[in-house]
């Protein structure tokens, strides 16, 4: 194919900006510096958040770093030590929420603006009405790092007049094959690109971006940048998982993917002790007469609740067992294998030859749980085929050999959050270091 020839581009870094303080107009603040720098129809004006935030007054002071942090965040991603990468209300995931003592006052920190594409929109309007520049785009950027990259770059959090990603998908490369998965973050490759006349430590927060060829895309804001939570293979670090898993008896509307329980699956099998207590097996209930006929059989282990001191309590977790086999789209019955072992409990507990199975099926049990956290799933236990193992066999048509670790139940996570998520337990109080 022939080539097309494409415009340079060049990059001007806006001198002369003056310090912005809360309820400036930065319309007005930036009039002078862009006549100055040559500001023409076609130009991407890029304007820091830091910037944006003074002027909307998102300076806080009098307030802990870690305290501010708390507050802008929506979902914590990742954390080691006082480093937290968090989800913002807006989506946008990084380094401490946003918060930032750079480039401020001594006591005060910035937050990200609260709508950063409506401030893009409203500064273009402003600057092109002042400009009489009918063609200016504006992209809000803010510095965040990368997962597998050291250093940070520019990336756009607010855009306006430009499209903010470009879909290649179904045109053809240079040699007439079709792009299949190209979609180029064309803001983020403005805000990178004006991080090279951008400058923290010489007060140069606007830069012109000239020659940027739009690539046929329709103009879209800085949320189209935002991956969506389905489409998230990293959604969260392995030991804010753990953190964030909690047991719930209570699931969202929709069903669970196939392919998800196939992972949890995965995961229960890697997750037994190093020495082989015997086979694993699973039975998935999926289809709703499959759920319905197993919670019937299991509704009759409340007949008969375990004696002793603890047949109140039993009681109650065998009520609790059977709402949640009513409300998951979807039941895991791990099966452990106990050849020349009776696989039921006695009612006095399990005997020595169990033990070792026993923790080991723990340890598939919590494997499964994770599992099903770490997709963003919800998951809960229900012991009630444990603690009546017959009656599970029976119901699944499985033979006696083999032991039920209970069930673990699955499905999407509930609208209104379970209040217990928000408690967490202060490890001092729970250790003895010696």
């Amino acid at each position: 194919m022939t080539s097309t020839s494409r415009p340079p581009v060049l990059v001007v870094p806006v001198q002369g900006v003056p310090e912005v303080r809360p309820g400036d107009d930065l319309a007005a603040v930036l009039d002078a510096p862009l006549r100055a720098a040559g500001a023409r129809a076609g130009d991407v004006v890029v304007v820091t958040s830091k910037v944006v935030s003074k002027a909307e007054g998102r300076i806080v002071r009098g307030v802990g770093r870690a305290d501010a942090v708390i507050t802008e965040t929506s979902r914590v991603v990742a954390r080691r030590g006082d480093l937290v990468i968090a989800e913002t209300a807006h989506g946008f995931v990084c380094a401490n929420a946003g918060v930032d003592a750079s480039n401020v006052d001594a006591g005060s920190l910035a937050l990200l603006p609260e709508d950063p594409d409506a401030s893009a929109r409203r500064l273009r309007s402003q600057l092109s009405a002042r400009l009489e520049l009918g063609d200016v785009a504006v992209v809000v950027t803010d510095t965040f790092g990368r997962a597998w990259r050291t250093g940070v770059v520019n990336v756009a959090i607010g855009c306006d007049g430009l499209p903010a990603i470009v879909d290649l998908r179904g045109r053809a490369d240079d040699r007439g094959r079709t792009l299949e998965a190209t979609e180029i973050a064309l803001a983020d490759e403005v805000a990178a690109a004006s991080g090279l006349v951008i400058a923290k430590d010489s007060r140069i927060p606007v830069a012109i971006v000239r020659g940027v060829d739009r690539l046929g895309g329709k103009d879209g804001s800085a949320l189209d940048l935002v991956r969506p939570a389905e489409e998230d293979l990293f959604r969260a670090s392995p030991m804010q998982a753990l953190h964030d898993r909690r047991t719930s008896d209570a699931f969202g509307p929709g069903d669970v993917p196939r392919t998800s329980v196939e992972e949890a699956i995965a995961a229960a099998c890697a997750a037994r002790l190093s020495h082989d207590p015997g086979p694993l097996r699973f039975t998935v209930l999926i289809s709703g007469a499959a759920r319905r006929g197993f919670r019937a059989a299991m509704a009759a282990c409340r007949s008969a609740p375990a004696g002793g001191p603890d047949e109140l309590a039993a009681a109650h977790a065998l009520v609790r067992d059977d709402e949640i086999l009513a409300a998951a789209p979807v039941l895991i019955v791990p099966w452990l294998r106990l050849d020349g072992t009776d696989a039921s409990p006695n009612a006095g507990g399990p005997d020595a030859d169990l033990m070792t199975p026993l923790l080991s099926g723990g340890a598939v049990i919590q494997s499964l749980l994770l599992a099903l956290s770490a997709q963003g799933l919800a998951g809960g236990w229900v012991g009630s085929p444990l603690s009546c193992p017959e009656l599970a066999r029976n119901a699944l048509g499985v033979d006696r050999g083999w032991l039920p670790l209970g069930a673990v139940a699955g499905g999407p996570t509930p609208t209104h959050p379970d209040p217990r998520a928000r408690h967490t337990i202060d490890p001092g109080e729970v250790t003895d270091w010696r």
